[in-house]
């Protein structure tokens, strides 16, 4: 419970970034320490207004909206902390606390073992984390198996072609676990519920009926688009047609 209270906020410079984009960033962590959380906001928005993006930027907006118990946008940042870093411990802890001031609770549909691996290990990294591993099994293939070619014992020989075909394997998985992410997150369009409560409809219009409703902080998928509103899956499996302003995507 002590997490609850004490959420962490990342001091490290971005790196990579200008040197007046750090000092916002250090000024908004020393405004947050403080508990000054709307200036915190302000500052930290106005680097992400710069069209500049880091897991510890969405990171510390979540942690100061979720301070201010915001519910809908602490989630919204946190998730895009977890899209850029699937494996931010941190991030991954407090929106679980996050998620405890949602209204709505909502049973996840039951999932395949494909879904569960895919989920469990695919998504674990980022399309460019796989496309970089397979860079690196490929070049170790290429060197080991220049090693074997010009090796002139059969001890060596063997070692080094039994590496070959471990990497040449490695090489294909990776390879297999890059498109697999990038086809998934090309497919994959979250967003976060922002209205305290929304009716979703069985149709795009506002006069449609209603099929059921939603609350801040809810997860959501969007599945189509028509004109100012958005077709809406949620975990357990019902869709819905939802107004887009009462939404953001991730």
């Amino acid at each position: 419970m002590k997490k609850l209270f004490y959420i962490l906020v990342y001091l490290i410079p971005f790196i990579g970034y200008s040197q007046s984009e750090n000092k916002i960033f250090n000024e908004a962590n020393t405004f947050y320490k403080e508990n000054n959380f709307e200036r915190a906001i302000g500052l930290y928005l106005s680097i992400e207004e710069q069209g500049l993006e880091s897991a510890e930027l969405f990171f510390n907006l979540g942690n100061s909206y979720y301070k201010q118990n915001k519910v809908a946008p602490a989630i919204y940042y946190y998730e895009k902390a977890l899209k850029l870093n699937p494996n931010h411990k941190d991030a991954l802890i407090n929106i679980e606390f996050a998620k405890r001031m949602k209204i709505d609770v909502i049973e996840e549909m039951p999932t395949t073992f494909l879904q569960k691996f895919s989920k469990n290990v695919i998504q674990k990294l980022t399309f460019d984390s796989w496309a970089i591993l397979a860079v690196i099994a490929s070049f170790l293939a290429s060197i080991l198996f220049l090693l074997y070619h010009f090796s002139n014992s059969s001890r060596k020989k063997l070692v080094y072609f039994n590496f070959t075909i471990f990497f040449v394997f490695a090489l294909i998985i990776t390879m297999f676990f890059a498109f697999n992410s990038y086809d998934i997150d090309k497919k994959n369009r979250p967003a976060i519920i922002f209205s305290t409560k929304v009716e979703i409809k069985n149709a795009p219009t506002l006069a449609s009926d209603e099929v059921f409703e939603l609350h801040e902080g809810t997860k959501v998928q969007v599945l189509d688009e028509l004109e100012d509103w958005k077709k809406i899956k949620i975990a357990d499996g019902k869709e819905g047609w939802i107004a887009s302003t009462h939404l953001k995507e991730i």
